[in-house]
């Protein structure tokens, strides 16, 4: 097995799970927080999306999705390559608008399809690049960067699970 299988696995699991935890919900259920200072769902699977195309679309030398696709304007967002989510107030989380988990789910396969072909293409040789970024001791090579990115992605599609099960009343259960 490659190395870049095991992460188009990774990768194809949190398609996956968004499916299920997205599906069903109205847009009022993707924008519930169980706290004003919480995310939603609906930040947490476009946030989570947006930092997989920003990440992998850089490694692959491409524009994001986010841009080259037009997803920003069908957020009604503006296509700023650093519209990310960190950083976020609490006022800017609550004010996200997620238009329908349609789109947040077209959105994240639209970005998984192009991750997959990132990977298929790469070699084990190419994931020991090291990247020039000079604010991290030592700096990350490509292979350190997709598994940041999974890490990343993983880490909020738990939180999203976290909040439905919270939002239906019977806490995290796997979808």
């Amino acid at each position: 097995m490659r190395a870049t299988d095991l992460a188009i696995d990774a990768f194809s699991r949190i398609e996956e799970d968004l499916t299920r935890i997205v599906a069903g919900l109205t847009v009022e259920q993707l924008r519930w927080q169980p706290r004003p200072d919480a995310n939603p769902i609906g930040w947490l699977v476009w946030h989570l999306t947006r930092v997989q195309d920003a990440q992998i679309s850089h490694l692959a030398g491409q524009e994001q999705a986010w841009i080259a696709e037009g997803w920003a304007e069908r957020f009604g967002r503006p296509p700023a390559p650093r519209d990310l989510g960190f950083g976020d107030t609490p006022e800017q989380v609550a004010a996200f608008n997620p238009v329908d988990g349609d789109t947040l789910l077209a959105y994240y396969r639209a970005v998984w399809a192009r991750t997959r072909a990132y990977l298929e293409s790469c070699t084990d040789e190419a994931l020991d690049r090291v990247l020039n970024e000079p604010r991290w001791n030592p700096m990350p090579t490509v292979g350190v960067r997709i598994v940041s990115t999974i890490n990343d992605c993983t880490q909020h599609v738990g939180q999203a699970a976290y909040v439905r099960g919270l939002l239906e009343g019977r806490g995290w259960q796997r979808f």
